[in-house]
């Protein structure tokens, strides 16, 4: 506030510090000294906004006095009274002293007190100045520190140690090769059906290699028609098509520095895998309407459900493109491939689900992972995140059992035990790999419950237990996770 300033004045004169005083008084508090001695004894006590000082007086003279001030006291504001006009004296004001501004006497009362509300507004800002600056650094220090821990905690989220998987599981090795390619700036094509985790994998590319810092965008290609994929991808300018109501920036553009994802490419039309390999060869990008080009620098990871080699064969997709694109292939299996990780990945989806649903659900019930563990799982991970959801709507206790699994599932591993009977060299074979499917069924049925197993197939126990031996079906992985053998189940 301008009338909680302070303003000191120095003159050697008694009749000019009166003056002064009366003149800046209403507006400011004003203290006065006789001469820089005086001077800075106040200044050691007190900060003023503004110094005023007349440039003669015995001893030090203003510039000189005004000099001190700068190197000890820089924050107020410096003005000179002169009644000389000398040139030297004015450009010594000012380089030396960093005067302000220069007042010739006689001066103006209104001049003057207008002269030294400027400057006392000059005065609040500087310090606005300073402390905006030092809270910029200091938040700027803040934003780093928050920036580095959400990006170490985005990289532990999407990190390669964070795909599910048991020992000894297939996609240890499609991970391992992610591991090795993350660090080199090489195009990458996943393939793998639908749900096998493609993204996740991608993602984890990208935030393990040296493009962590830049950007992550995707794109699927096959769910746009050419034009509105184009402006995606490339950008467009306003009118360049019928709804193009503005500028738009397009994903490889956003991208640069980083990692763009090109999730089901194999979709893609002929007359658009043209320009994609136009951008992929020359680096440039070309937004719809524009009339020029503007370099990108953009690492592919592509994917596809597709045989992209058969594509090519059939001449749906373009030989060269497919080479530009898979110049690191990875294949993920299928879950139905992988049927270890399954119990690994049904605790993770469980644990998801029940933070979405707000519901506490602490476990399976093995015979619950069993059918899991049995399902082959077209959908994948996707199909089953979508089961285990449902599951946990459907629980009424802290267990996830069989009575809430999807009928169609339960159905689906108690028919499998009756279908997929193979051709065999003899006709006895063929009975027995019948056989074996209805025993698994059955004990599938009774949870393992022995004596009732027995009665349904109309076997004694010891006959029972011949034929599970026959077909190795004691262990619970051979009975789709059913481990009990004893008559209470």
């Amino acid at each position: 506030m301008t009338d909680q300033a302070i303003v000191l004045v120095i003159d050697d004169e008694p009749r000019s510090l009166q003056t002064l005083r009366r003149v800046l008084g209403d507006d400011f508090i004003v203290l006065t000294a006789a001469g820089a001695d005086e001077a800075e004894a106040i200044l050691a006590q007190e900060m003023p906004a503004v110094i005023l000082c007349d440039q003669r007086m015995p001893g030090l003279s203003g510039v000189e006095f005004l000099q001190r001030v700068r190197e000890h006291w820089p924050e107020p504001v410096r003005m000179i009274l002169s009644g000389y006009t000398d040139s030297d004296d004015i450009l010594a004001a000012i380089n030396d002293a960093g005067i302000y501004r220069f007042i010739a006497k006689p001066w103006d009362p209104d001049e003057l007190l207008e002269a030294v509300r400027a400057a006392v507004h000059l005065y609040h800002l500087q310090r606005q100045n300073h402390a905006i600056s030092v809270e910029m650094k200091v938040s700027a220090s803040q934003l780093e520190k928050v920036v580095a821990e959400k990006r170490s905690r985005v990289r532990a989220l999407f990190g390669f140690d964070s795909i599910v998987h048991a020992a000894g599981s297939p996609v240890a090795e499609a991970i391992a090769l992610a591991r090795r390619v993350a660090d080199y700036d090489l195009s990458v094509l996943i393939t793998g059906e639908s749900g096998t985790g493609k993204e996740l994998l991608a993602r984890a590319i990208h935030y393990n290699s040296p493009r962590a810092e830049g950007s992550f965008v995707m794109e699927n290609c096959g769910a746009l028609p050419d034009q509105l994929l184009e402006s995606e991808l490339f950008g467009c300018k306003k009118g360049a098509f019928t709804g193009a109501y503005e500028d738009r920036i397009g994903l490889f553009e956003q991208a640069s520095g980083g990692t763009i994802f090109l999730d089901e490419i194999g979709e893609t039309s002929p007359a658009f895998q043209v320009k994609l390999l136009r951008v992929l060869q020359e680096g440039e990008i070309r937004p719809l309407g524009a009339r020029l080009t503007r370099r990108v620098d953009v690492r592919v990871v592509a994917a596809t459900n597709r045989d992209l080699e058969e594509e090519v064969r059939a001449g749906r997709f373009r030989q060269d493109l497919y080479y530009r694109l898979a110049g690191f292939p990875i294949h993920l299996c299928p879950l139905r491939d992988r049927p270890g990780d399954i119990p690994l990945l049904a605790e993770m989806l469980l644990g998801e689900a029940m933070q979405r649903l707000n519901k506490p659900v602490h476990d399976f019930h093995p015979e619950a992972l069993a059918v899991l563990r049995a399902y082959s799982w077209p959908g994948n991970i996707r199909e089953l995140r979508n089961e285990v959801q449902r599951m946990v709507a459907l629980a009424e206790s802290e267990t996830l059992g069989r009575a809430v699994m999807s009928p169609r599932i339960l159905r689906a591993v108690a028919g499998q035990s009756l279908q997929g009977v193979q051709p065999a060299t003899s006709l006895r074979e063929q009975v027995e790999a019948l056989e074996e499917r209805i025993v698994r069924a059955a004990l599938l049925r009774h949870h393992g419950n022995i004596s009732r197993v027995a009665d349904e197939l109309g076997l004694s126990r010891v006959g029972l237990r011949g034929k599970m031996a026959r077909y190795r079906l004691g262990r619970s992985a051979d009975l789709v996770g059913c481990d009990s053998e004893d008559d209470d189940g």
